[in-house]
């Protein structure tokens, strides 16, 4: 699969197979993420794995009720470990890095056959309880990962013309 049609397949999946993901699998997602870029290729971020069948119900619980992830085999919590890095144009690398470094895990899934959801509804200190992650680091994004039980199907997006523009930017 080339990298346009993982990013035109991918959809957010909410349903998933009782099925497990092989170590192999797992890790050719993760390399995706460990991979990306980074502001001055510092990979400020680990990927925390949740396997467990009781700390994925809590995550669950903990991203307001969204007990769909529980049923995948496998969530992955995106951190920032250095989130007060704040590049020149002063936005936070580590928030934008683990941003990228979890698109990329998203296409990589995408052509396994695998299936993900952008979380960003959670409670954050909540998931930092479940997961033993340190004060100083921020939870930016969580997706389960796990085969498809649904196609979803895909929504609308704007067209060029209403995202882009040329030399100077317009309304």
């Amino acid at each position: 699969m080339d990298v346009v049609t993982a990013i035109r397949q991918r959809k957010s999946v909410r349903s998933y197979q009782d099925r497990s993901i092989d170590e192999d699998t797992l890790r050719r997602v993760l390399d995706a993420g460990r991979t990306a870029p980074s502001a001055g290729n510092r990979q400020d971020w680990k990927f925390v794995v949740v396997t467990d069948a009781e700390t994925k119900k809590r995550l669950a619980v903990a991203a307001r009720g969204q007990m769909f992830i529980s049923q995948a085999p496998v969530i992955i919590a995106g951190c920032a470990i250095a989130p007060d890095y704040v590049m020149m144009c002063g936005q936070s690398a580590g928030i934008i890095d683990v941003s990228i470094a979890f698109s990329f895990m998203m296409l990589q899934a995408t052509e396994l056959g695998l299936g993900t959801c952008w979380l960003g509804a959670f409670d954050e200190f909540a998931v930092k309880n479940i997961l033993g992650i340190p004060d100083h680091v921020r939870v930016v994004a969580m997706t389960p990962l796990g085969y498809p039980a649904e196609a979803p199907a895909g929504r609308s997006r704007k067209s060029l013309d209403e995202v882009v523009c040329r030399d100077q930017y317009r309304d």
